[in-house]
């Protein structure tokens, strides 16, 4: 880990406790110092994108591990709640699947900002988002956009679809109606898996990129677990979520080009090094336009880019330092680590991570 990149207490302090505990294990057992490293302290409240909760859980245990006197409340109470909620000055930081638009921005009304001032948009958390499903006897199945978005629009009603059969011509597709889940809650995940219908097959979905499932019928249900466990307890369903959720429920794989594409972290990562940043943002807004419609090899394009948000100034600077500290750690090379093992999460590029560290630096 190249600690000069950071420039904040947070990497030092986990850096420090970790040096300390190998240097206790080196000795044989050798008594652990009586006094922590660290001198942060104090609480931080997040709430947001359930799509991150596994990635939060990781890195609040991690830095908590390395700094015993900070508590971490992370709240999955979805994208939008968690907006919400940090524009109300509820919470330190949101957990968001989408950035916020430029209207909501002019907007303001930030209350946990000092006036006049921005916010800062940390894209931390890559991940697919899986299409899922659960039919017996099927682990896999190749379909391409026009077909996906067929299926979430209600116009393709039966797993025995002609459309279907046409890209899975070995498969034993029953004649069974199909069950499509989707987010009953206002969702990022619902947000870029209608961005991507609504790119890469406009003919057919034609609803548009929205957060509110916006088509009646289907199954609604709640945050990201919600739709797994009714994908996985129902029959002929099919849902979409957080690809680390996915489990043993059988995949989508997309077409891409001339090829379908498995997700994977590798290929959600090459989506997002491909694609710009927003037109018009501060230099600490990193909200990226994502390319939905790339057609390189090996690259799958329902990605979801989760963001951590915070104010570019503080009104109240008390939990400023903390902050930084963890925000830090969350973008450092360990904290994308446990992330990608944890969440099977894709870790930043280099590149990514010295735009996203200045960015932090400049909190106040």
């Amino acid at each position: 880990m190249n600690l000069k990149r950071f420039g904040v207490p947070a990497v030092v302090a986990v850096t420090a406790a970790l040096a300390l505990s190998s240097c206790a294990s080196n000795e044989g057992g050798a008594a652990a110092p009586e006094e922590s490293a660290s001198t942060l302290s104090g609480n931080l409240v997040g709430a947001g994108a359930s799509s991150q909760d596994t990635a939060q859980q990781s890195w609040i245990a991690g830095f908590q591990t390395a700094n015993p006197d900070v508590t971490i409340d992370y709240d999955p109470s979805g994208s939008g709640a968690g907006r919400d909620t940090f524009l109300a000055g509820a919470s330190d930081y949101a957990g968001s699947d989408r950035a916020f638009k430029d209207e909501e921005i002019a907007a303001g009304g930030f209350t946990a900002c000092a006036p006049d001032t921005g916010i800062v948009e940390l894209p931390v958390y890559i991940s697919p988002i899986a299409v899922v499903f659960n039919l017996d006897g099927i682990d896999s199945l190749d379909l391409d956009a026009a077909t996906i978005a067929g299926i979430f629009a209600g116009t393709i009603t039966n797993w025995n679809d002609p459309a279907i059969v046409a890209t899975n011509p070995d498969a034993t597709l029953p004649d069974l109606a199909i069950t499509a889940v989707h987010r009953s809650d206002k969702s990022g995940t619902t947000g870029n898996f209608t961005d991507y219908l609504a790119a890469a097959a406009p003919g057919v979905w034609t609803a548009g990129s929205v957060e509110e499932w916006p088509i009646e019928g289907g199954e609604a249900a709640q945050g990201t677990s919600g739709v797994v466990d009714a994908v996985t307890g129902g029959s002929g369903t099919i849902g979409y979520a957080d690809a680390s959720r996915a489990g043993d429920l059988g995949i989508v794989s997309v077409k891409v080009g001339d090829e379908f594409v498995p997700y994977s972290p590798e290929a959600a990562s090459a989506v997002v090094d491909a694609s710009p940043f927003a037109e018009g943002r501060t230099e600490g807004d990193l909200a990226i336009e994502l390319d939905r419609n790339a057609d390189d090899t090996g690259v799958y394009p329902i990605v979801l880019v989760s963001y951590l948000i915070a104010c570019e100034e503080y009104a109240d600077a008390a939990n400023v330092e903390l902050l930084k500290s963890y925000l830090a750690y969350t973008a450092s090379e360990d904290g994308q680590a446990t992330a990608a093992t944890d969440a099977g999460s894709a870790p930043i590029s280099d590149s990514l991570r010295e735009k996203i560290n200045a960015a932090i630096d400049s909190i106040k």
